[in-house]
């Protein structure tokens, strides 16, 4: 579509200098468009912030001659269409950011004055229409889907009693108001639908740009009566107490004295008006709470800025319900309130020894940050610690026991499933019911600017295509950043930099890098049996006892049947199943007090089956005997460690190797890479040749509905294929771990602690680990270590030497198991029975 309609040049712009109204007849030849079987309609429509009429008014619509719309409204012009006019509040009417849903289908009349800038069309509103969904077509232009708002006549008897209430009010105004048409009465006693009604009285008393929004924004004709009654009724008081000022001082005027009138006039006004404050208690107590609040200059600009646009505004306009609570959103939240820190590093230390078993590291963290507060550095930073561990280990409770030793306020918010930005950075304020976000919302809760915020399950975040949550929280937990954090909602920077942050997660793997760069993390790994024993007597058992009723009974538990509810009656890295198991022994013991039943004190193994029942896990120990093709593996797994049998068949076949047990790709690799490197030791092992073309080889990992994955079981999976190829058994009290290249070397791994002591659980008396992995000893308690020999390996070479005993050589019988005669032989040998 064209530009350029009405260039200086043309010979329509020099035809259109004076006005000409001879075309306005024409606007009653437009015909509404047709609206569809939903009753919408399709049109294009132009944006307006300024000249705003009800339908069945007239306006004159002043267009810029460089501009796209007025292609738009020459085209409906003279193809006798009806536009959309729909009303925004931005200066851009070209693309504005918002605008109200409700907007007129008009009529557009032809141009009746253009000069070389502007040319002046006139519209004809004519009726309301609801806008659903826009677009822009391949013009540039915006086009509407928009459902036709249907006036319709009620006579219902509270209608024809607010029908005759407006009737009286506007026979009021008629003998008030000097400006009133003298039919005006006679032309409303005929209108019977409730809108039009409305549409036309507003259209012909003085109201505020505002208010006539007010009104167009109403789709209901009876609601929208309502509102113009109201209005109407104001009108006539506001008419009434200005003819009441005028008699005050009319003996008084002359020309000199115009200026004074008009200020005695503006006084009595504002003296009416409750001398100039506003009339509503809830903005009053908005401004109460403004001027006794000290905020940042650019905070205190905005709020004073905000304020003024409520003040000014009708009390029935659509912002004022948002401006007040964003309002309240400032007033709410904390902008200097804070505690003081308790640095007393004494009483810290017996805080959190008291509250918590081990977790050394964690304790030692928040020592050194009040050690060194308490030297009050020049640079105050607070520390973002993350704490990564199992379920149940104790990070959450940790956080309060920080709070609580520091003397600040806890407040958490849980992130798990959060996947919208939005919950974190809130939504903009032009969205109906737009909040801020939950970080603003949970400092709001915490009344003071430095508590101790704890964002839980941090690994649980997810993204969509409404945002990335982590994207978002990078703000949030970078100090460098955080003291001006922004918050759509908000639209002023929120200082954050003296908040003590701190996350947790159950899994690193899952957190963004860029995130997991920002914090200082803390792990805090699964609790052995010997911990697990030790919190039950401090912390565990005496919570239940207070929370069964018991605590005033002398029971005791056996450190035997402590160790049974550990072992056979729950599988956990951490401690609340275990708190669990201990609460539904004592509650069966109280049921028993209750019903004045005898009950037991003491409580040993046996009757610990009784009350729980049969027993749920049964742990994995090492094997009885030497195995061949059976090597044992050790894993992590999230509730700590276990030992992983690792079993392998060697078959006839073609040469093809199956590995089952839920194999992830890292680990398949590895069982591939293992098998690479026994075949370069063919020689060494004198294995016959040509032996793995006429083999198949079944690797396969038990508990085959656990997935399993990583490189750590790399030398296991090399142990146990050597042994099936050799036929050599493998020592059942040694176990492994540790990645495996083709070369033979043996690369460090993770989760050293867990597995160690998941091998001394079940028995193992050997563990071969790779001697990069010596330095994570430290963290393993040394109770397990004196039970075990612990041999570092750097090649696969050492790890056969340990696995095995004596000569590492091919021993397997001529028959390879289920399959014919191999070329060669000169005779069937079956395998012994106690091999197989």
């Amino acid at each position: 579509m064209p530009r350029d309609y009405f260039s200086q040049d043309s010979d329509f712009s020099k035809s259109f200098n004076p006005p000409d109204l001879s075309g306005l007849e024409s606007l009653n030849f437009i015909r509404n468009r047709k609206a569809d079987k939903s009753g919408q309609i399709e049109a294009e429509v132009i944006f307006r912030n300024d000249g705003f009429v009800l339908p069945e008014s007239m306006m004159a619509v002043h267009v810029d001659k460089d501009s796209l719309t007025l292609s738009v409204i020459k085209e409906a012009s003279e193809s006798y269409q009806t536009i959309i006019v729909a009303y925004t509040n931005d200066e851009n009417l070209e693309a504005p950011d918002n605008f109200y849903p409700i907007a007129l289908e008009c009529a557009v009349g032809s141009p009746v004055f253009a000069d070389d800038n502007n040319v002046v069309f006139l519209f004809q509103a004519r009726r309301r229409v609801q806008l659903n969904r826009l677009w822009r077509n391949e013009y540039d232009v915006i086009n509407a889907n928009a459902e036709v708002i249907k006036e319709k006549t009620s006579h219902a008897r509270p209608t024809i009693a607010l029908h005759r209430s407006v009737y009286k009010a506007m026979e009021i105004w008629q003998t008030l108001s000097s400006t009133a048409a003298p039919d005006m009465l006679s032309i409303i006693s005929d209108i019977q639908q409730s809108g039009v009604l409305a549409d036309t009285i507003a259209t012909a008393i003085d109201l505020s740009d505002a208010q006539r929004m007010v009104i167009l924004q109403e789709p209901d004709g009876v609601s929208r009566l309502h509102l113009v009654y109201r209005m109407l009724v104001q009108e006539n008081e506001l008419i009434a107490l200005e003819n009441s000022i005028q008699d005050q001082v009319q003996n008084e005027l002359d020309r000199s004295q115009r200026e004074a009138f008009l200020r005695e006039k503006i006084t009595k006004l504002q003296k009416e008006l409750n001398d100039g404050r506003s009339a509503d208690p809830e903005i009053r107590a908005i401004e109460e709470k403004l001027a006794a609040l000290e905020l940042p200059t650019e905070v205190r600009e905005v709020a004073d800025r905000e304020l003024s646009r409520l003040q000014s505004m009708p009390m029935f306009s659509p912002e004022t319900g948002m401006l007040s609570t964003y309002l309240r959103w400032l007033t709410d939240l904390p902008w200097t309130e804070q505690t003081v820190d308790n640095l007393d590093l004494k009483r810290a230390r017996e805080v959190l020894d008291r509250n918590h078993y081990g977790l050394k590291r964690a304790k030692d963290r928040v020592l050194e940050f009040l050690a060194v507060r308490s030297l009050k550095p020049k640079k105050d930073r607070q520390p973002i610690l993350c704490f990564i561990g199992p379920p149940g280990t104790g990070k959450t409770s940790m956080g309060r026991s920080i709070a609580e030793v520091m003397n600040r306020r806890f407040i958490r918010l849980s992130l798990g499933g959060v996947h919208d930005e939005a919950e974190i950075r809130g939504h903009r304020r032009t969205y109906i019911g737009a909040l801020p976000g939950r970080i603003i919302q949970t400092m709001a809760k915490a009344k003071v600017i430095n508590p101790l915020f704890m964002l839980d399950e941090i690994d649980k975040l997810t993204a969509d295509f409404q945002g990335d949550p982590a994207a978002a929280l990078l703000e949030v937990l970078d100090p460098e950043q955080n003291f001006s954090f922004a918050d759509h909602y908000l639209e002023v920077p929120y200082d954050l930099s003296k908040v003590f942050f701190i996350t947790t997660a159950n899994n690193i793997a899952t957190i963004p890098p860029a995130l997991l760069d920002r914090m200082e993390v803390i792990e805090f790994p699964g609790y052995i049996e010997e911990e697990k024993l030790t919190i039950s007597r401090q912390f565990l058992i005496n919570e239940q006892m207070l929370e069964t009723g018991l605590d005033e009974d002398d029971i005791s538990i056996s450190d035997e049947a402590l160790r049974l509810i550990i072992n056979s009656y729950t599988y956990e890295a951490g401690v609340r199943n275990l708190e669990r198991e201990i609460g539904s022994v004592l509650r069966k013991l109280a049921t028993k007090k209750a019903e004045g039943e005898a009950f037991e004190h003491q409580v040993e193994p046996e009757l610990v089956q009784k009350l729980l029942g049969p027993v749920e896990f049964f742990p994995m120990t090492a094997e009885a005997k030497d195995e061949i093709g059976m090597a044992t593996a050790i894993a992590w797994t999230e509730n700590g460690g276990e030992i992983m049998p690792v079993e392998v068949l060697v078959i006839s076949g073609k040469g093809n190797l199956q590995i089952t047990g839920q194999i992830g790709d890292i680990m398949q690799e590895s069982a591939q890479a293992a098998l690479s490197y026994l075949k370069s030791k063919e020689s060494e092992f004198k294995i016959p040749e040509d032996f793995f073309e006429d083999v198949d080889i079944h690797v396969h990992v038990p508990e085959g509905s656990i997935p399993k994955d990583g490189p750590s079981a790399g030398i296991t999976l090399a142990t146990a294929l050597t042994s099936a190829v050799l036929y050599v058994p493998v020592r059942h009290d040694v176990a492994m771990t540790g990645e495996i290249t083709l070369r033979g070397r043996v690369l460090p791994i993770g989760g050293v602690r867990e597995k160690v002591l998941a091998a001394n659980r079940a028995g193992i008396k050997t563990v071969l680990l790779p001697a990069r992995n010596e330095k994570d000893l430290v963290d393993v308690p040394q109770q397990a270590l004196d039970e075990m020999n612990i041999v570092f390996v750097e090649h696969m070479d050492q790890v056969l030497a340990q696995a095995f005993e004596g000569d590492l050589t091919y021993r397997r019988p001529t028959k390879i198991r289920g399959g014919e005669k191999k070329k060669g032989t000169s005779k069937k040998e079956d395998v012994p029975a106690d091999k197989q």
